[in-house]
């Protein structure tokens, strides 16, 4: 019996059962995977959802201090923040992930983890052309790679693995904001996870 004196039936439990889901933003540095996914938290918040978005800048901050950008260390952090997403959308967290993750094998370690767990797991592609990037350039790397100040600069001299078949490829240089989040908030109403 609830607090209203009825009886809670199983139909009525599976009913409020909100399912959490990762939504995994990667592209090239600048492309626009971070304002996509703060656009589209708010859509979800704005539907009542747990909303959680896990920023690759953070991440480095505070769960990934320490690592450098070899290739080793590149996979150990796209696996924590795996393990983390995983964990949040496992418990009802829509789990929005803006992180490059270079690297074709490191997501796809990410997917079986989700996969293995039973927890939805959307791979977005924000496909937007290095030339566009280096013109945002939101941070200032390309600036500071073309000045030889740094190097390993994703998508410039040091390797990206496009998705070959991601669930949404979102073109952000040719459409707005609210375009590009609006695509992956029907996206996730299609899979029943909006």
């Amino acid at each position: 019996m609830n607090a209203t004196g009825t009886t809670t039936t199983a139909d009525d439990q599976q009913e409020k059962h909100v399912t959490g889901a990762t939504i995994w933003l990667t592209g090239l540095p600048s492309a626009g995977k971070t304002t996509i996914a703060f656009a589209l938290a708010d859509r979800l918040r704005a539907d009542g959802r747990c909303v959680e978005v896990l920023d690759g800048d953070e991440i480095r901050e505070f769960l990934s201090a320490g690592l450098g950008f070899n290739r080793e260390d590149r996979h150990t952090n796209v696996q924590r923040i795996g393990f983390v997403a995983e964990l949040l959308a496992s418990n009802g967290v829509q789990v929005l992930v803006p992180v490059i993750a270079p690297y074709a094998d490191s997501r796809e370690s990410v997917r079986k983890r989700h996969d293995a767990e039973g927890t939805p797991y959307v791979e977005v592609h924000v496909a937007t052309p290095v030339e566009v990037c280096s013109v945002r350039d939101v941070k200032g790397l390309y600036a500071k790679q073309a000045a030889g100040e740094i190097s390993g600069l994703t998508g410039v001299d040091d390797p990206y693995e496009a998705p070959e078949s991601p669930d949404l490829r979102i073109e952000s240089h040719t459409q707005t904001v609210e375009e590009s989040a609006a695509a992956l908030y029907a996206l996730l109403t299609e899979k029943g996870l909006a």
